[in-house]
């Protein structure tokens, strides 16, 4: 039936959301090296309201262990390093005048633990939707039964409703674990 089809595709695609922003999440936790993404996230009031760090500077990695930043605006440099310095990603910025610069120091195994602890909070998260997004879709798929869809049809439905699910599990899982290998790795 077309609409059962359609709440398998919605689920489908939001699930594929969940994924996204799963990795954009995990983008954010540092593995080692400098990259510009460490920095999402970051806001500064910039002309009475928050902007990302990104709008107002170009951020770019001049080594593995460097961030530049240099602002559109000189005026922005000191809001800039304010918002770095009190984020709790642990870095401590240098200013010029022109440019912000971080050395992102090598990991120690006690900061690679906790690194991994985050990116399993992430994980867990993420799982969490997904399994949201399952319930949502039996609920709606169920309430189709009322409407006198065959029973059979929407418990063949549910099936293919936790394939899914299985399946975006299993792909959290191996995103967790190459994210656990990438900030292990010395």
């Amino acid at each position: 039936m077309e609409e059962i089809e359609l709440y398998l595709d919605d689920a489908k695609d939001t699930m594929d959301g969940a994924i996204k922003h799963l990795i954009i999440e995990l983008g954010k936790i540092r593995a080692g090296k400098a990259s510009p993404q460490m920095l999402e996230g970051l806001q500064i009031d910039y002309y009475g309201s928050m902007t990302p760090i990104q709008n107002v500077a170009t951020i770019n990695t001049p080594d593995a262990r460097t961030l530049a930043i240099k602002p559109f605006e000189k005026k922005i440099i000191n809001d800039i390093e304010k918002a770095i310095r009190n984020s709790n990603l642990g870095f401590s910025p240098s200013n010029d005048g022109d440019m912000i610069r971080i050395s992102v120091p090598p990991l120690n195994e006690e900061r690679r633990r906790e690194l991994v602890k985050r990116a399993k909070n992430e994980i867990e998260t993420a799982k969490i939707n997904v399994r949201n997004i399952r319930q949502d879709a039996n609920n709606s798929l169920r309430k189709l039964t009322k409407d006198g869809v065959a029973e059979d049809l929407v418990k063949s439905s549910e099936d293919r409703v936790q394939k899914l699910t299985d399946s975006f599990i299993a792909k959290i899982e191996q995103i967790f674990s190459i994210k656990e290998k990438e900030i292990m790795e010395v």
